[in-house]
């Protein structure tokens, strides 16, 4: 037998007491543990805050809601623009999810018992579902209110993906008997609801539109610093943006505060009430103007029976504050509100009347000029109220005969009578003797070659020419003949009616220059610039012959009986200057003129535009009366009782920063 315990060991099997293999399997998976155990630390404790973060970006959104406009007002507390309520019925599309989705399910069921082969898909019959149930509701507005208002299916799917937080208007501007049955029939949890918005109202009509301007609407309004919420997706209602005049310059101030709130939101993006928080909009500053709205309208109506386009402005003296500033044609505020139409928008631009011609207009200023010709020439001791000089009729410079201005001869005539006929060969003579630079140098004294420094916009364009400018612009040289023209107004001077109306304050108090300013200041200082340089002797030569202007002279008209003004004193220069047209010469009409003379308060300039090439358009005659209407209110109020014109204070008519 074989012997097997010789071969014992060799069956034996042995074992190691571990296996490499695995534990490098157990390293690998602990290690794959860590890995997602520190994934998950870093994720919940570390970047939970950015999770939170996120997660409330998804699911909360901000709502805002612009401020009512402060209100403008006139000088005596008086309203220009306010605000009134817009009705309005809205449909809150976020409270009509059951209905959608039940619409839905008829639609879908109707098209699938038709056996229809064209069958929508989801996304079409979800629109046809919102499309019926909100058209159900808008006819059931139209048989309340007897109206027959459409659905634009666009519009509605437009705001149901853009903004279907903000609620749909379906009918805008109510009548107040449209609103009232409303207000009655609608339950308090409809979707539909009556929302009131405010928009201008302008209770003293369209007086001063173009200085007041407008407003058109605005989609991006903004928040204060502090509205929390920045960083959520924000919805907008519409406010408004000041365009021109005022409503432009100080839209800030205008503004009201935004309010609004912040909702969440389910994944549909439907709201989920009650708000997260909410602020409340708050109402804008008011602004006090000085404009006074009885002088403005004597100003607008004395211009319109003219028919003709034209400026005025009245300053008053003291303090500069503008009482009018008048220009025509011009526009209806109303047709802004809520939005300017096509016609109305063609009409306007048709008619000329977008610009405002009292800080926009560029005229020659004709003989109103005249005064500050005397100046200069006082100035410059080429002339002095007792110097005599001879006017034949017209004035030889060169081969060039000039005419005086009526062709008449006035023979041996002093400074006040010059100014009191408006004389061109006296102020002809004036200008040659003392020179272009000197008369150039005065009128810029003056501050006739800049801008007044008023709140709005005006024109750069005022010119003051003189040889240095005719030979850049024109290269040309410059000739005795335009000396003679710039001396009585003519030529390439150019003014504004407001320059006229601020040379004519400045030369009551006998200075320099005045800045006006559209804003009222209960007991505003007196405004004061440098003297203008005369004597006394000059300054009384020179107010004589502006005062025997309205009484004997060109403007004599004021001292007709269904024109004139009994105890006003008044110092006036006329003017007639003509432009080259296409069609031929167009005259324009001037009147400068201030009082009272023994104690200036209100100065004035009106200018005139003629429309027919050829025709006299005179300034006696079509610029003197509607001064007088001006004056005629001024002097009535000043006799009246202080609350005779008072309507009531304003809450805040202070609120007004000064203009940078």
């Amino acid at each position: 037998m074989p012997d097997l315990g010789s071969e014992r060991g060799s069956l034996v099997e042995t074992h190691k007491g571990y296996n490499p293999r695995v534990i490098v399997f157990y390293l690998f998976i602990t290690a794959l543990l860590l890995i997602l155990i520190s994934g998950l630390a870093y994720q919940q404790l570390i970047r939970s805050d950015s999770f939170h973060e996120s997660e409330r970006k998804q699911n909360q959104r901000r709502v805002l809601v612009p401020g009512p406009r402060g209100n403008i007002y006139d000088r005596d507390g008086r309203p220009l623009v306010a605000n009134r309520p817009r009705f309005a019925v809205n449909l809150y599309l976020g409270e009509l999810r059951k209905e959608f989705r039940t619409e839905y399910i008829r639609i879908r069921k109707a098209y699938r018992e038709a056996d229809d082969k064209n069958l929508p898909t989801s996304t079409q019959m979800e629109r046809i579902a919102r499309f019926t149930v909100v058209k159900r509701y808008l006819d059931q507005i139209n048989r309340t209110l007897g109206r027959e208002e459409k659905l634009d299916s666009d519009d509605l799917e437009k705001h149901f993906r853009q903004q279907l937080l903000l609620p749909y208007l379906l009918v805008d501007d109510l009548e107040p008997g449209e609103y009232a049955r409303l207000i009655e029939q609608l339950p308090v949890t409809s979707p539909l609801q009556v929302y009131a918005s405010s928009i201008r109202d302008y209770p003293s009509g369209s007086i001063a539109a173009q200085t007041l301007g407008y407003v058109t609407a605005n989609d991006a309004i903004e928040a204060a610093e502090d509205f929390p919420g920045a960083e959520l997706t924000t919805f907008k209602m519409k406010g408004t943006l000041g365009r021109e005049g005022l409503e432009s310059r100080f839209d800030s101030l205008l503004q009201g505060e935004t309010g609004g709130a912040i909702y969440r939101v389910d994944p549909a993006g439907y709201r989920i009430n009650p708000p997260l928080s909410k602020r409340q909009p708050v109402h804008g500053h008011n602004l006090r103007t000085s404009i006074d709205a009885d002088f403005q309208t004597a100003a607008e109506k004395a211009m319109a029976d003219t028919e003709l386009a034209g400026a005025a402005a009245a300053i008053d003296i003291r303090t500069g504050e503008v009482l009018v500033l008048a220009s025509k044609p011009d526009y209806n505020l109303k047709d802004f509100i809520p939005r300017l139409g096509y016609a109305a928008a063609r009409d306007i631009t048709e008619r000329g009347a977008w610009l405002n011609r009292a800080t926009h207009g560029l005229y020659p200023p004709g003989s109103s000029f005249k005064i500050l010709t005397a100046i200069a020439g006082l100035r410059a001791q080429t002339t002095d109220p007792e110097v005599l000089i001879n006017c034949p009729g017209f004035y030889q410079v060169g081969g060039r005969r000039f005419p005086c201005h009526d062709g008449h001869a006035h023979g041996e005539i002093n400074l006040a009578t010059a100014i009191e006929k408006s004389c061109n060969v006296y102020f002809y003579k004036v200008g040659l003797d003392m020179g272009v630079e000197a008369l150039a140098a005065e009128a810029k004294r003056h501050g006739f070659d800049k801008p007044t420094g008023i709140e709005i916009s005006e024109t750069r364009g005022m010119l003051i020419p003189d040889p240095a400018w005719k030979k850049e612009r024109r290269d040309e040289r410059w000739f005795p003949g335009d000396t003679a023209n710039m001396a009585i107004g003519q030529g390439d001077v150019l003014v504004t009616p407001l320059q006229m109306a601020a040379f004519t304050a400045s030369i009551a108090r006998d200075e320099l220059t005045t800045t006006p300013t559209l804003l009222h200041e209960e007991n505003r200082l007196s405004q004061h610039s440098a003297r203008s340089g005369l004597t006394s002797a000059q300054y009384a030569a020179l107010v004589a012959g502006m005062e025997a202007c309205t009484v004997t002279g060109t403007s004599k008209v004021l001292q007709a009986p269904f024109m004139k003004i009994p105890g006003l004193r008044i110092a006036g220069k006329t003017g007639t200057a003509q432009k080259q047209t296409a069609k031929g010469t167009i005259n324009f009409a001037w009147f400068i003129c201030f009082a009272p003379i023994e104690n200036p308060q209100i100065a004035i300039a009106v200018v005139i535009e003629g429309d027919t090439p050829g025709e006299e358009t005179a300034g006696g005659r079509y610029a003197v009366p509607i001064a007088r209407a001006i004056l005629k209110k001024w002097d009535d109020k000043q006799k009246a009782p202080p609350s005779a014109f008072k309507n009531f204070a304003p809450s805040n008519p202070a609120s007004v920063a000064p203009a940078p």
